[in-house]
């Protein structure tokens, strides 16, 4: 079966130094960048972790019950030495609660089985990270 190819694409304004706008194609935006109160592009990454993710757990389990408590704490040790910058020993830990009763059985079965399909299958985001797909930088001036 040949592969399906979907092109992605964000636009990023800079609105000052070091604060930054990011508009997807569906038109949502979001603001980071470094100082106070801003999301960090590192920061973005581990939430994109976690987002991916969540949305593939969420939809794995949420069928059976709504959750009581869906909590993702992603972390990770950043690493700088003379060779650059890099995460690694990146973790995200899934908090879930889902009621008692047949329904919440069912939905605390499928965690681990929706947490391995996100990770090996689904989650574009963390497997593009784990694959080391290449980045490049184009200037045009």
């Amino acid at each position: 079966m040949p592969d399906e190819i979907l092109p992605k694409s964000i636009n990023m304004t800079r609105e000052s130094e070091g604060v930054y706008t990011v508009t997807t194609a569906s038109g949502a935006t979001l603001t980071f960048g470094r100082g106070e109160g801003l999301v960090s592009p590192v920061e973005l990454m581990l939430a994109a972790i976690a987002g991916c993710s969540s949305i593939d757990v969420d939809m794995m389990t949420s069928r059976r019950a709504e959750p009581e408590r869906f909590d993702v704490t992603v972390t990770a040790e950043q690493v700088k030495n003379e060779t650059g910058n890099i995460l690694r020993d990146i973790q995200a830990v899934f908090d879930l609660a889902f009621p008692e009763g047949d329904d919440g059985d069912k939905a605390r079965a499928r965690v681990t089985t929706a947490l391995h399909a996100s990770h090996e299958r689904f989650c574009t985001v963390s497997r593009t990270i784990e694959a080391g797909v290449p980045v490049s930088l184009v200037e045009k001036v």
